[in-house]
């Protein structure tokens, strides 16, 4: 009986029994009745913080885009061609996310196979229509625009292995875990395919929290990720422009790697020193002009930390903590309101975000090696965005529900 089981039972039977979470969360039950001041149904802290970087974003997205026109490679663009993309897709991101919000999550709980299987219909698709740039396939063409559909597989994943570890927490755990892995082993080879393996390894880690959260046993679980990252490395070891971002994030001031396999990272090192504590204002960054790649995609926290320097930076950290935290938080709330599936989709979003934030801030710094994985809420990149707006949505429709059942609570006489 996992433990998880053992706190429904004991539930069921009348007796007092904390979840089996990490860092507890029982009191948000225990002090359901000691007030009535009135709650609202959405939290708006949570709005407010990503509205912010979304804001923030759009700002930084035009200073490190407004000179890629004078390159012969977009020269013919406009030097607003990017940041009205990005407004763009911020727009409809909102609208979409708003539409998720509107949908309960117990829609979300019993249609998540489904969005499995759309998801890796869409990972099929790439590889067979979609069109290569930069020697991938990660894209599906729609009219002007294109899509991303590994994105989308983040949420997906949330969304199955949180309805998964919800119904079979009674069952035994090779039984349990078993088909999770096959799952992103299937879809993780798809991905590998195209390749994207910065995506692959952020679902395997949301994968891996939720069954950490979830209650399984410390001892399985280590003994997964070990056999995990024992795979991570094989694959690494195994591909050459792998092996080659490795030994350039060892030694990416070498002769061999500085204007190789080390330039982005040098160049992002460059801008972050030349930034100091203060940065050298909003749109002086001289990387940004045509010698740091990628800068308003992987790399725009360097050109936040030219600009607006190491304070600029430890903001931008600060919030993704915060943020990381307080969804952590609303996921326990709502397993402490006996809603295992709601507050697991949370927690799921909660590593999902603060992992992802983590390795590009990490690899902006140089302390990570390089690997193609965007800012949320700020890097260039629609798809990025529309997946994240999604996310928030859920997990402010999880706190939603929290808040309704507490009001139940509070009226209870």
């Amino acid at each position: 009986m996992t433990a998880w089981q053992r706190f429904l039972d004991a539930r069921a039977g009348g007796q007092a029994a904390p979840p089996p979470v990490r860092l507890g969360g029982t009191h948000y039950v225990r002090h359901m009745g000691s007030t009535s001041t009135p709650t609202p149904d959405f939290d708006s802290s949570l709005i407010w913080v990503c509205l912010v970087l979304l804001c923030w974003g759009v700002v930084m997205v035009y200073s490190a885009t407004i000179a890629l026109p004078d390159s012969p490679r977009f020269s013919g663009l406009s030097h607003h061609h990017f940041v009205l993309r990005h407004s763009m897709w911020i727009g409809l991101s909102l609208l979409v996310a708003l539409l998720a919000f509107q949908v309960p999550m117990s829609w979300w709980e019993r249609n998540a196979p489904w969005l499995i299987i759309g998801v890796t219909v869409l990972l099929v698709a790439v590889l067979l229509v979609g069109p290569e740039i930069k020697g991938a396939r990660r894209w599906l063409p729609l009219g002007p625009l294109r899509f991303q559909p590994a994105e989308l597989a983040k949420i997906a994943v949330v969304l199955y292995v949180s309805s998964y570890m919800a119904r079979k927490l009674d069952e035994d755990f090779w039984r349990t875990v078993t088909p999770l892995l096959v799952l992103v082993g299937m879809m993780g080879g798809l991905m590998l395919a195209q390749p994207d393996m910065g995506t692959f390894i952020v679902i395997t880690v949301i994968a891996m929290g939720i069954l950490f959260l979830g209650g399984v046993n410390a001892r399985i679980f280590f003994t997964l990720a070990i056999v995990l990252a024992a795979v991570l490395v094989v694959m690494i070891w195994t591909s050459e422009y792998r092996r080659a971002r490795v030994f350039a994030y060892l030694d990416p001031w070498s002769a061999k790697h500085a204007y190789d396999s080390g330039y982005q990272l040098t160049h992002s090192l460059m801008a972050i020193g030349r930034g100091e504590v203060f940065g050298v204002g909003l749109g002086g960054s001289i990387e940004k002009l045509h010698w740091l790649p990628d800068a308003h995609t992987d790399f725009l926290l360097a050109v936040i930390g030219e600009e607006f320097g190491l304070v600029g930076m430890v903001c931008i950290i600060v919030t993704f903590w915060w943020m990381t935290r307080h969804i952590m938080v609303i996921g326990r709330r709502a397993i402490a309101l006996d809603r295992v599936f709601s507050g697991l989709v949370a927690q799921g979003v909660a590593v999902w975000l603060g992992f992802q934030a983590f390795i590009n801030i990490g690899v902006n710094l140089g302390a990570l090696p390089t690997k193609g994985l965007t800012l949320p809420f700020m890097s260039y990149g629609g798809s990025a965005i529309m997946a994240n707006m999604i996310a928030i949505a859920l997990v402010l429709r999880v706190e939603a529900e929290n808040r309704e059942l507490m009001h139940v609570g509070r009226a209870r006489p």
